[in-house]
């Protein structure tokens, strides 16, 4: 999904229904444009708006903590990237052709998900090379006990890796409700429609109203946003895996 031409029809729609609202306005009877009956329309609208600020508050919590669970993943993976170099090195130069491997691994993953925007999803070629890693890891052979516990440390450490890359892979998918958004640009139609025929129809509770809505397009282009974490504006940065390759490439 698009989030800059989504919120921007969403504004769009909005500016035509505040046009609508107070366009309707000029056409209902004026007993129906009484003090009590603004007054109970602006009860009305109340609750409405009540609601979609609760609504709007949930589909930002899902958002951004789906965004933040995210990131403190890409953290963990730039760590234990970090740690299972310095495992194999302290293993012996035996491991010089496994370590290639894991820094071509990590440059292809950073490439991927960040360079091209792909994110975190399956990609063949890259698992190729993930095995590949993995069975070279296999056919260490430990001279002594020392070497052995690192084997068994850098074996574990891959295995974290494969866990962390496989979560960001299920995570993947959309944290926002389809519904959810479809019930809040619902009930934004029926607020903005309702206060732009109570309102007074002039410049400034047009611009006021269009301000508005304005302001509930941008947060739901930021929900979208952070829906979308490693293709968006608002992207997870690959400084911690950068710095991770860079240093195992030392």
């Amino acid at each position: 999904m698009n989030s800059l031409l989504t919120s921007c029809a969403l504004l769009a729609g909005l500016a035509a229904i505040v046009l609508l609202g107070q366009a309707a306005r000029r056409r209902l009877p004026q007993n129906h444009l009484s003090a009590e009956s603004t007054d109970a329309v602006k009860l009305a609208m109340g609750l409405v708006a009540t609601m979609t600020a609760l609504l709007l508050g949930l589909l930002v919590s899902s958002a951004k903590g789906s965004y933040d669970t995210e990131r403190s993943e890409v953290m963990q993976l730039a760590a234990q990237t970090t740690l299972l170099d310095r495992t194999l090195r302290l293993y012996g130069p035996e491991t010089a052709d496994a370590r290639a491997r894991f820094r071509n691994l990590i440059a292809d993953y950073i490439r991927r998900t960040w360079h091209e925007r792909s994110g975190a999803k399956a990609d063949p070629a890259l698992e190729e090379v993930g095995n590949a890693f993995y069975t070279a890891l296999q056919h260490l052979a430990p001279r002594d006990d020392a070497q052995r516990d690192l084997k068994t440390q850098a074996m574990r450490i891959t295995m974290d890796l494969g866990q962390l890359r496989t979560l960001l892979l299920v995570q993947s998918v959309s944290s926002i409700s389809i519904p959810l958004l479809i019930a809040l640009v619902a009930w934004l139609v029926i607020i903005f429609f309702g206060f732009s025929v109570v309102a007074p129809p002039n410049a400034t509770t047009r611009i006021a109203l269009v301000t508005s809505a304005f302001s509930v397009a941008g947060a739901v282009f930021l929900i979208l946003e952070l829906d979308q974490p490693f293709g968006g504006m608002i992207r997870i940065p690959s400084a911690p895996m950068v710095n991770a390759l860079r240093h195992i490439e030392k």
